[in-house]
């Protein structure tokens, strides 16, 4: 696993988008072999996804040979809601760019058959030849995706209930009314994402800084799912010096150490 810290979150934020714009122009992707992407939403990509408008908008990058595959859903929320994932995508990332409606997957929360959607979302990801780079953020208690504590480290797309702990976090985008909150969403499984050719999460603010501890300086386990990237191996979290807080001295310095070339 490689670690990349950064003084704070537009910094962090902007290493991530080079990064990503630089794997796609180097795959020089046609429309006969795209770049496929993996999308996650929240407030940690967000600035990720500014940074790639910002480069599309220069001239410097394209999106129109990119496919995207998308990390999760609500069920039984609207796709035209504001707060659906569907929405957050096209609000903040994909209206800016040049990608082809096409070339966009989003699972379908409103699917009649939520197990065949799920399955056939594993299909579509198989025919496009894998994900080559999966983007991601890491929620306050480890979770990855809608992974959370207690999910299967080999898991596929499927329906997962949502832990008190994320209805309560996830009501900020719905007036904090808990009730509005949905129950349950379909996700990507750890399992999917790590048959991804390549992996980067961001990760930013104290608040995170206990799930980045777990992440990346503790034991493997379900209950810290993305702890699993500990595995793959070409795994990269970028983080800010705020969500350090919890790491020991010795490994704070060893990440320092590394990218600066001395290890």
């Amino acid at each position: 696993m490689r670690v990349i810290i950064e003084p704070d979150y537009e910094a962090l934020s902007k290493w991530a988008a080079n990064y990503v714009a630089n794997r796609i122009l180097a795959a020089k992707p046609t429309p006969e072999k795209p770049f496929v992407l993996g999308c996650p939403t929240g407030s940690s990509p967000l600035g990720l996804y500014r940074n790639l408008i910002d480069m599309y908008t220069a001239g410097k990058l394209s999106f129109q040979n990119v496919v995207t595959f998308n990390m999760d859903e609500y069920v039984n929320l609207p796709e035209d809601h504001p707060e659906s994932y569907h929405s957050f995508m096209w609000n903040n990332f994909f209206s800016h760019i040049d990608i082809k409606p096409e070339n966009v997957h989003i699972l379908n929360g409103n699917a009649h058959d939520l197990i065949a959607e799920c399955n056939h979302y594993e299909e579509m990801i198989a025919e496009a030849g894998g994900v080559d780079l999966f983007m991601g953020g890491i929620g306050p208690d480890g979770h990855l995706a809608f992974n959370e504590p207690g999910s299967s480290l080999s898991s596929r797309t499927r329906i997962k209930t949502l832990t008190t702990d994320t209805i309560h976090a996830n009501s900020r985008f719905f007036n904090g009314d808990l009730s509005l909150v949905p129950k349950q969403a379909l996700t990507v499984g750890i399992g999917t994402v790590m048959d991804a050719k390549e992996v980067l999460l961001v990760c930013s603010g104290h608040n995170k800084a206990r799930a980045l501890k777990h992440c990346i300086d503790g034991d493997i386990s379900h209950k810290w799912t993305s702890s699993m990237l500990q595995m793959h191996p070409h795994a990269i979290v970028v983080c800010d010096e705020a969500a350090c807080d919890e790491l020991t001295v010795g490994t704070y310095k060893y990440y320092l150490d590394k990218e600066r070339g001395n290890l």
